[in-house]
């Protein structure tokens, strides 16, 4: 038994569709959320500034006696897990590995697409991963950097940004693929103009769920689940105030939260 909460952060809000899939499969378990909102996005920047601002993330979380940190950004989890599992004396989990798992498994063709930042492309990890698992594997990548803004405007499904997915997206229609992973934690928020773009021949994977799966299996195997009669309270921080944490909030959580507000810096 472990009593203590488990930690999430992301460079924004994107990560509340990791700690969605989090809650739903560990409803007893108590969460402290951290999004970066003062600094995002993370995906247009070095891997130096990337692994930086993770390490404070993680050192605001470790601050609040999180008993195991979920990475809920692809850009973290592609360019610095192996750095962060090194610096920290606490369990971490990327978004990666699991993804790409589920992707490998899922093909029928095994041609598989990512959508990603650029700097989650640029690092290769879900073509390492897929490959790994599955080295027959043709793998496609495309960064889609304008879909976090339109996820963060709560345009899920606007014309707009159907266009822009068309835009994008085009190319990996040419390549015949039949999976896709939705590389991104804010991308699960566009899922159904992603899916109009590709038809429902294309099955879309979302690493959030997987993730929480494979942090369950963690926590039971190593006796470290919340015992407890009294309902979890989750607390949620930021590092800038805005009105796009309340309205991902309501889409990926279906509910409103406050965040408090921290000086990240201070880590």
């Amino acid at each position: 038994m472990d009593n203590r909460p488990i930690g999430i952060f992301d460079s924004g809000v994107g990560g509340l569709t990791v700690t969605r899939r989090v809650m739903d499969e560990l409803a007893n378990e108590e969460i402290v959320y951290f999004g970066d909102t003062a600094r995002v996005p993370y995906g247009s920047k070095s891997k130096d500034t990337i692994t930086k601002f993770a390490k404070q993330d993680i050192r605001f979380l470790i601050s609040k006696d999180v008993k195991a940190v979920v990475i809920a950004c692809n850009t973290v989890s592609s360019n610095s897990l192996d750095e962060l599992k090194e610096a920290f004396d606490i369990p971490v989990f990327g978004v990666v590995k699991p993804g790409a798992v589920q992707a490998a498994k899922a093909t029928q063709n095994n041609n598989i697409g990512v959508i990603a930042t650029a700097a989650t492309v640029r690092s290769g990890a879900y073509k390492r991963e897929i490959l790994n698992i599955n080295n027959g594997s043709n793998v496609s990548s495309r960064a889609c950097p304008l879909f976090v803004p339109l996820a963060e405007e709560g345009w899920s499904d606007e014309e707009v940004t159907y266009l822009t997915a068309k835009k994008y997206l085009s190319g990996l229609i040419e390549k015949n693929i039949d999976t896709l992973v939705l590389g991104c934690t804010h991308y699960p928020l566009l899922r159904n103009c992603i899916q109009r773009t590709f038809g429902e021949s294309v099955r879309l994977i979302d690493p959030a769920y997987e993730t929480a799966v494979v942090l369950k299996e963690y926590l039971v195997k190593n006796d470290m689940l919340r015992i407890s009669s009294e309902p979890a309270q989750n607390r949620f921080y930021v590092s800038d105030k805005t009105e796009t944490f309340s309205k991902i909030c309501r889409q990926a959580l279906g509910r409103e939260f406050e965040a408090d507000l921290i000086n990240i810096e201070e880590f």
